[in-house]
């Protein structure tokens, strides 16, 4: 979708209620609808050895899905399971079941699922198919006993015993489906037993039931040593405030990344960049001394050109309440019968 057109949807959308051009755009979103529930009656399926756990959203992207997928990985993995992840890898060249490696680039793998293998270490698998992705991370990795889908609410060809739906402060918008609002399928009238639902903005933004998290940024990591993992060079984010910043983000929702920042008393100009922008050049004037980006962006920023220009990276972190992983692990786990 070409920018000015997704900048123009996007403020129809995030309203409480429905705009003309979103009203006008409803007999789209009627087709849109009886398409995909046409292709979730049709979808069969398939069931694997291991227990799947879909993190997933109804809205378009920019929920906070990979920090949650990351935080899930972390709580698995601290209750003794040996978690692997797949995911279509949004924008990568091809749809062929391949390894995600530390070193992979991008522009082959995803920028999501790269951050989520060199964040997690544990076994990241791509393809277009699901269950493709999933054979494939199984076979080479026979330790891993549950596999947690990136963003794969909507993909219907995969079974799975528990699904985790993010959203952000902005709910679910106007309420109405694609392209007249942001939803990739209406809100439930009732949840399903399997489905939980997470808030990541630390307040609830739809009607429906679900715990609360809260996303933190703590540290401003220079790009040459975040690659490189040397935490030692990290610093606090306190300790560039005073200088001018500029901000770049390729997000769904930059303006989150951005905010935060100024939360935290940073003086910055905004540079919002499209959803997994690829970052063949650098966006930004060869004399700006100072940048700050996220994650998501620094994988795909993985040499610059000489000159004076400062990087740095910020993770984004998020933390699962106890009583949300539990649940989550009694779906996938549940207690065999007497």
């Amino acid at each position: 979708m070409r920018g000015w057109l997704a900048a123009l949807l996007a403020r129809h959308w995030w309203q409480s209620s429905p705009t003309p051009l979103a009203r006008t755009l409803q007999p789209l979103a009627a087709l849109y609808g009886a398409l995909a529930a046409r292709h979730k009656r049709r979808s069969v399926a398939q069931t694997l050895a291991v227990p799947v756990v879909v993190v997933g959203n109804f809205i378009v992207g920019g929920a906070g899905k990979t920090p949650t997928v990351l935080a899930l990985v972390q709580a698995l993995r601290a209750a003794g399971h040996r978690p692997g992840v797949i995911s279509r890898g949004h924008g990568r060249a091809g749809g062929a079941a391949r390894p995600v490696e530390p070193a992979s680039a991008a522009s082959v793998v995803g920028d999501e699922p790269l951050l989520i293998r060199r964040r997690s270490g544990v076994p990241v698998w791509v393809a277009k198919s699901r269950p493709a992705a999933a054979r494939g991370l199984c076979a080479l990795h026979p330790e891993v006993d549950v596999l947690v889908s990136d963003d794969g609410l909507q993909h219907h060809a995969l079974a799975h015993q528990a699904a985790l739906v993010v959203f952000d402060e902005r709910g679910a918008g106007n309420g109405l489906l694609l392209p007249a609002g942001p939803l990739r399928e209406a809100l439930p009238k009732r949840m399903p037993a399997a489905m939980r639902v997470l808030y990541t903005a630390g307040r609830a933004s739809t009607p429906l039931p679900g715990a609360l998290a809260l996303r933190h940024i703590e540290s401003a990591w220079p790009l040459q040593a975040w690659w490189t993992g040397d935490e030692s060079l990290a610093q606090p984010l306190a300790s560039l405030r005073g200088r001018p910043l500029l901000a770049v983000a390729g997000l769904a929702a930059p303006e989150k990344f951005f905010s935060m920042l100024e939360a935290l008393g940073l003086s910055i100009t905004r540079l919002p960049l499209l959803d997994h922008h690829p970052y063949a050049t650098p966006p930004w004037p060869a004399d700006t001394p100072d940048v700050i980006t996220t994650e998501k962006d620094a994988v795909k920023i993985v040499a610059l050109p000489p000159g004076s220009t400062r990087v740095w990276v910020v993770p984004l972190d998020l933390q699962l309440p106890a009583g949300l992983v539990e649940e989550l692990i009694a779906l996938l786990f549940p207690p065999a019968a007497p």
